[in-house]
C-alpha cells in the first residue's frame, strides 16, 4: 500500500515555489505510486492535469534507470571490474542484465548498504515546472554519449512503432527507453530541450521540464496585475518618509538636516534608535542622540529603514506570523551577510530584503476590506475560475506581486530583485546576486529549521556560494542563527 499523500502540503509547495524531495534506495512499487500522486498534484496546480499520465510515464523510466545505474555500481564492485575502463565495462554489460534480474533482492540490498539512492525532486520556478531525477552513481562519460546518442537518434522517428522496430537494445536501460521518452515530450508539444542529463558533483541529474499551461499563466499574472492595480486606492507612503527621502538624496544634505526630519515623527525616531542599539551594531554603549543614530546608520542604512518602515506603515499589521517570520529572515539575511559575504553595504539591503520578501503575501492577506470583492468581480467578468483567486491568496505569485507593488512604490531595483526571486534566486540578475541569494538562504533556513524543507531542497548553487556544502555545515549555520535571534529577541522582552 503506497504511502499517504499530504495533499495540502504538495499544493503549498507548488504555490510557493518550494520544491518537495523524494529518497528512495530501492525504489518499490508503493514508492512509484506515491511519486506519480506527488506529480498530479503539481501538474494540477498549474492547469496541466492532461500530461500526468505522460509525464509519470517519463518520472518511472527515468527512475527505474536511476536504480539500474546504481545497480549496475554494486555489480561492476562485486565482480572487480572498472566501470570506466571500455574493455571491462563491456565484459560486465555481458553477464549484467540477467544476473542481476536473477538475484535483484541481493543487489537492490547491497546498493542500500552503498547509500546508493534514487531522488526524485519536483519544483514549481518561474514559468515552468521542473521534475529531476538524482542518483549519486555518477554517470560515466560513456553512458552520457550513448544517451545523448539516443536522444539524436530520435529524432529520426514520428512514431512508438519505428522506434520499437528500430532501436533494440538489451544491454542498456537507457536505449530504448530514452528514445520513448524523447517521442513521447514530441506528443506533449515539447521540444528535446525539455529533457537534459547531465552531472552535479557526484550526482547524475535528469531534468524534464514542463512550461505552465499559457492560460493559466495569463490569468494569474492578470489576477497579479490587477491586485496591484487596486493597490492605487492604498495611502501612499507617508509625506515625511517620501520628503525624507527626497532630503537623503540631495547631496546638498547635511546630517543634521536629515536627523532634525526625523525626530519629528516618535515611531520612526523609536525605529531608528532600536535599530542602533542592536546587536548588529554591537556598541559599547547605548546611543540616545539622533544624529550621532544617523551617523553609524549611514545615508544608506536610512533609506533601508525607510522603506521597511514606511512598508509597515501602510500594510495591514495584523498578520503576526507573517511578520514574524519576516523579521526572523531579516535577522538571518543581516548575519549571513555579516559572517559570510563581508561586504558593509550588502549588510543594510539583506536586512530590509528580508524584512519584506513576503510584502505579497502580507498585501493580499488583508490590505484592504474591498479587495477580494473586487478581484472577484474581475475574476466574474472574464469567466476566470475563481480556483485561480484561491491559489493566489494561498501565495502563488506572491513574489511577483510583492515586486510590482514595490516598483510602484519605486523602491531601489536591489530590494525589488530580492522580493521578486526570493524562491527562484538563480533567475536574478547577476548585479544583485548577493542580496537576492542571501535573502533566499535566510527564508529557506526560516523553512528547514520548521521541517518544511530538506538540505536536498535547497538551491545548490546557492548554498555552496555561502560555503555550505553538508546537512552537517547547513546545521550549524542554521543553529547559530537561531540562537542568536531567540538571545535577541530575549533581551527585548
Amino acid at each position: 500500500m503506497s504511502k499517504a499523500v499530504d495533499v495540502e502540503k504538495i499544493k503549498r509547495a507548488a504555490r510557493n515555489s518550494v520544491p518537495i524531495s523524494i529518497k528512495t534506495f530501492t525504489l518499490p512499487h508503493e514508492t512509484e505510486e506515491y511519486m506519480e500522486r506527488i506529480l498530479e498534484i503539481f501538474l494540477s496546480e498549474f492547469g496541466q492535469d492532461q500530461l500526468s499520465s505522460r509525464i509519470g510515464y517519463c518520472m518511472k523510466e527515468l527512475a527505474v534507470n536511476a536504480k539500474k545505474a546504481n545497480t549496475k555500481r554494486v555489480y561492476f564492485k562485486e565482480k572487480d571490474l572498472d566501470i570506466n575502463d571500455p574493455r571491462q565495462y563491456e565484459q560486465g554489460m555481458e553477464s549484467f542484465k540477467q544476473e542481476t534480474l536473477d538475484n535483484i533482492d541481493y543487489y537492490l540490498t547491497k546498493q542500500k548498504d552503498a547509500g546508493l539512492y534514487v531522488k526524485v525532486v519536483y519544483h514549481a520556478k518561474g514559468n515552468a515546472f521542473t521534475m529531476s531525477i538524482h542518483n549519486n552513481s555518477r554517470i560515466s562519460r560513456k553512458e552520457q554519449i550513448r544517451v545523448y546518442d539516443r536522444i539524436a537518434r530520435s529524432r529520426a522517428f514520428d512514431s512508438m512503432e519505428e522506434a520499437l522496430s528500430s532501436v533494440m537494445d538489451d544491454s542498456e536501460g537507457a536505449g530504448l527507453g530514452i528514445v520513448i521518452l524523447v517521442l513521447m515530450l514530441k506528443k506533449m508539444g515539447l521540444d528535446e530541450d525539455s529533457f537534459d542529463i547531465d552531472v552535479d558533483g557526484e550526482e547524475t541529474i535528469a531534468r524534464i521540464t514542463v512550461p505552465f499551461s499559457a492560460v493559466h499563466l495569463e490569468n494569474i499574472n492578470e489576477l497579479s496585475r490587477e491586485i496591484v492595480n487596486e493597490i492605487n486606492e492604498l495611502p501612499q507612503f507617508p509625506d515625511n518618509i517620501v520628503y525624507l527621502q527626497k532630503l537623503i538624496s540631495d547631496p546638498d544634505s547635511e546630517i543634521a538636516d536629515i536627523a532634525r526630519q526625523i525626530s519629528t515623527d516618535p515611531s520612526l525616531t523609536a525605529d531608528l534608535l532600536k535599530h542602533v542599539n542592536s546587536a548588529q551594531f554591537m556598541l559599547p554603549k547605548r546611543v540616545d542622540n539622533i544624529v550621532e543614530a544617523v551617523k553609524l546608520v549611514g545615508f544608506r542604512g536610512i533609506k533601508n529603514l525607510l522603506y521597511s518602515f514606511g512598508t509597515l506603515k501602510i500594510l495591514d499589521s495584523n498578520q503576526r506570523w507573517l511578520w514574524d517570520h519576516s523579521y526572523r529572515t531579516a535577522f538571518y539575511a543581516y548575519n549571513l551577510a555579516k559572517n559570510f559575504k563581508r561586504r558593509k553595504e550588502l549588510l543594510d539591503d539583506a536586512y530590509v530584503g528580508g524584512i519584506l520578501h513576503d510584502m505579497g503575501k502580507i498585501i493580499f492577506s488583508n490590505v484592504h476590506p474591498n479587495l477580494m470583492e473586487k478581484i472577484q468581480g474581475f475574476c466574474a467578468d472574464r469567466n476566470i475560475h475563481r480556483d485561480f483567486i484561491e491559489d493566489l491568496s494561498a501565495g502563488l505569485n506572491h513574489a511577483e506581486i510583492g515586486a510590482l507593488i514595490a516598483e510602484k512604490w519605486n523602491f531601489p531595483v536591489s530590494l525589488i530583485e530580492a522580493i521578486r526571486y526570493h524562491h527562484d534566486p538563480l533567475a536574478a540578475h547577476p548585479e544583485f546576486r548577493d542580496v537576492v541569494y542571501t535573502v533566499y538562504l535566510a527564508n529557506a533556513l526560516c523553512g528547514y529549521e520548521k521541517g518544511d524543507l530538506e538540505y536536498e531542497q535547497l538551491e545548490t548553487e546557492v548554498i555552496r556560494d555561502f560555503g555550505i556544502t553538508t546537512p552537517e555545515k547547513l546545521n550549524m549555520v542554521q543553529q547559530r542563527l537561531s540562537l542568536a535571534f531567540d538571545d535577541e529577541r530575549n533581551k527585548k522582552i
